[in-house]
């Protein structure tokens, strides 16, 4: 058996979405979004583990929100058997890796995880391999261990772990002497120098009942709450979602929780080619650039720039004379910030929330199980929407206490339920839903259904719903 037979990938899908605003939000964060490459960076992620290599299907902790998009995704990527775990609420990664411990325990208390974040990036999936490797033989010898980045700069936005004495019996692992939290510039500075110093990568592989034991003893409030929660955990659709005791874990991080604590903790340095993305200059960096420095994703059209990233998710974006900036255009709102500054985003964000402003957590294109739907004009008693539905979805039974509908089919076949009738609607026909009648859409075809929605009444909001009955289970 080799060494990576039977690994458990457990990919933590949380985050709010802030630092790679506009393109990332609360409601669609950056892990579901192509910004790497033409596929979601969780793809990505789900697919440094195949199961060619070896590896078990994996665990996918996440946010209830995200978990239909998630479930699409890693299917129309062809990942089968993952379990999706959803989070009452997020608590960070602590509570989170403890469920996917004790879920993995119940079937086999040996087992070896690996966790890692959904939104990373890594460019060499060999070497990193070969690391996996060795953690996973250090792990089976009962340790905790994590992945050791040999930096390149005096980086202040990582923690840095100091490599003590080797691991027996296992070459290239090495004990943590320390871990360091985020150090001031100076402080960065004196690490790089030093040698024998690396950034903490968040990644950790384990086994189950070592991570278990290690919490019980360091951790204990937190895998209580996780304990219970599991316990109560049931099954929703594809999905497993963990119980109500969830909520009283502390939130906390697996390395304040236990990796800086236990004496079990091991490193493996690599240099497999690894960012977090945690800023718009992270992905300048990552991204091809010109001549001069620049880099251009979309419909963006460049003079006399030089060190910039500019980004369009819709419209043109035309930039005369700019220098290491960093321009990102989605179809509601556009950042302009200059490339030293982009750690800063999060600060708009805040100012966003507080006005109460929608773009601050969600685009305006919004995704549901069976599809997604968009605004595209709103005015005084009226708004337009496109709505897609993806082949053999279906909306809720439904009705509306404000407002009417009046639904146009722009592409594929609608199957519509209106009150007692049902009515069956190609392109270039249309179906009006009065006020308070009780009704349903569906796409019985093979391709999307594509259509536009206008709706008038005295109240748009998307409140006003009435769900009678639900595939999903939604309220």
């Amino acid at each position: 058996m080799s060494d990576l037979a039977a690994i458990i990938p457990v990919i933590l899908s949380g985050g709010s979405g802030t630092r790679l605003w506009p393109a990332s939000r609360e409601t669609y964060p950056k892990q579901l979004l192509p910004l790497v490459s033409e596929r979601p960076m969780i793809v990505e992620t789900a697919l440094r583990a195949p199961a060619s290599a070896g590896f078990a299907p994996p665990i996918v902790v996440c946010n209830e929100a995200h978990r239909f998009i998630i479930a699409e995704q890693l299917r129309e990527a062809g990942i089968e058997g993952a379990r999706i775990v959803l989070e009452p609420q997020g608590r960070n990664s602590a509570p989170a890796i403890a469920a996917a411990a004790l879920l993995a325990a119940e079937t086999d208390r040996h087992a070896v995880l690996w966790m890692m974040a959904a939104d990373a990036v890594i460019d060499d999936l060999a070497a990193l391999h070969v690391a996996v490797a060795t953690a996973a033989r250090a792990a089976r010898a009962g340790r905790i261990v994590t992945f050791g980045i040999a930096p390149t700069r005096a980086e202040t936005g990582y923690g840095w772990i100091a490599r003590g004495e080797p691991v027996p019996g296992v070459e290239g692992c090495f004990a943590v002497a320390r871990f360091i939290e985020k150090p001031d510039a100076a402080t960065a500075r004196q690490l790089l120098e030093a040698g024998g110093m690396f950034w903490n990568s968040g990644m950790f592989v384990f086994a189950a009942e070592t991570l278990l034991a290690e919490m019980e003893r360091l951790a204990p409030e937190v895998l209580g709450a996780v304990r219970a929660a599991v316990a109560e955990r049931r099954a929703d659709l594809d999905f497993l979602r963990l119980g109500p005791s969830f909520a009283a874990s502390p939130a906390i991080s697996l390395d304040y929780a236990v990796a800086e604590k236990t004496d079990r903790a091991a490193v493996v340095p690599c240099g497999f080619g690894w960012s977090d993305v945690g800023s718009w200059a992270a992905l300048w960096e990552l991204a091809p650039r010109d001549g001069a420095g620049n880099a251009a994703i979309g419909s963006v059209l460049l003079e006399d720039c030089r060190g910039s990233y500019v980004r369009s998710n819709g419209p043109l974006v035309a930039a005369l004379g700019l220098a290491d900036t960093v321009v990102v255009a989605d179809d509601d709102a556009v950042l302009v910030v200059p490339r030293a500054r982009a750690q800063d985003v999060k600060r708009i964000v805040d100012r966003l929330k507080a006005a109460g402003r929608r773009e601050a957590t969600e685009h305006r294109r919004i995704y549901r199980p069976w599809g997604f739907y968009e605004g595209l004009i709103a005015g005084e008693r009226f708004q337009v929407k496109r709505i897609v539905v993806r082949p053999g979805r279906q909306l809720s039974l439904q009705k509306h206490y404000h407002r009417a509908e009046h639904w146009v089919v722009v592409n594929g076949t609608a199957l519509v339920t209106r009150d007692n009738e049902q009515i069956l609607l190609r392109e270039n026909e249309s179906v009006y839903l009065p006020l308070g009648c009780v009704h349903r859409l569906e796409n019985p075809g093979k391709i999307p259904l594509a259509l536009i929605e206008v709706q008038s009444g005295a109240y748009l909001g998307e409140d006003d719903i009435v769900r009678l009955e639900d595939v999903y289970g939604r309220a």
